[in-house]
């Protein structure tokens, strides 16, 4: 039976308990944030869970989801009523698997940490947000994007606000993080998205995450891609989605090309968001 204190490293991180260490930690991300939408907590997890982890995913590996399609960063379809150079029609190779949230059991090591005292709150506390609820999506609440050699995730923005990962093993090469921090906040921006994905905007950051780490990402405001891997190890992040109303899933389309199937609840919620961003 596997117990928070095992996973996180409480020594270096109490996020559980109020104190003048979780203050500084809080001040730190949530300043990090401010600036660019964006805050990694070095080496969050012990090595022991770092470990679970690892051994979690590889049991769980043949329940991912493998996709090789193309799609924008919106995951819409092609509009040819638009431009031909509108961001919303250009489409990028995408070669990835996630495995759902279903396949994790609640005793489980990647479950134990998101449900472990404090982790919520904690995240909630640097996002700074009053409306902060975990997404009701049955297949995306908590997952792992599972990646292999010549995969890469393209540009995209998030349908849920925020992002947490846990980076758990890295390729042997490759699969850097790579953001445009907050480039859509009161609207799409779309003369920005477009410099972006043909390699001409100088907001671009360039992220490398180590196994343990944990990062804090705005991922519906910042356009990102995860770079082509090399080597024959799989790269494994876990992802907690936190979301700013209750109750919201992901929409039939995109839920459908990341997981490869539906539930009835996103049908049924279909259309429920807070904001008017595209998907």
């Amino acid at each position: 039976m596997w117990i928070a204190d095992d996973l996180i490293d409480r020594a270096r991180y109490p996020i559980h308990q109020d104190g003048p260490e979780r203050d500084a930690l809080l001040a730190r991300v949530r300043a990090d944030l401010a600036r660019d939408g964006c805050a990694v907590i070095k080496g969050f997890l012990s090595q022991a869970g770092i470990a679970a982890l690892t051994h979690e995913a590889d049991g769980v590996s043949d329940q991912g989801h493998r996709s090789f399609n193309r799609t924008n960063a919106y995951f819409t379809a092609d509009n040819p009523d638009l431009p031909q150079d509108d961001p919303r029609r250009q489409f990028f190779d995408r070669s990835n698997a996630f495995i759902p949230a279903d396949s994790f059991a609640k005793d489980g090591p990647l479950r134990v940490i998101h449900d472990s005292a404090g982790f919520d709150d904690f995240i909630r506390d640097c996002l700074q947000e009053e409306r902060f609820y975990r997404y009701a999506d049955p297949l995306a609440d908590v997952i792992v994007n599972m990646a292999e050699e010549g995969n890469g995730f393209p540009w995209h923005f998030d349908t849920n606000n925020y992002t947490v990962t846990l980076a758990i093993q890295n390729a042997e090469a490759g699969g850097a993080f790579e953001y445009a921090p907050m480039i859509r906040e009161k609207t799409e921006n779309f003369d920005e998205v477009a410099r972006v994905l043909k390699g001409q905007s100088d907001r671009v950051k360039v992220l490398n995450l180590e196994p343990g780490d944990l990062q804090l990402f705005k991922g519906r405001y910042s356009l990102h891609r995860v770079a082509p891997l090399k080597g024959a190890r799989r790269r494994y992040v876990a992802i907690f989605s936190y979301v700013e109303e209750p109750g919201m899933v992901g929409a039939p389309e995109r839920t459908r090309q990341l997981y490869g199937r539906t539930l009835p609840i996103h049908h049924e919620r279909a259309g429920q968001r807070g904001d008017a961003l595209i998907d």
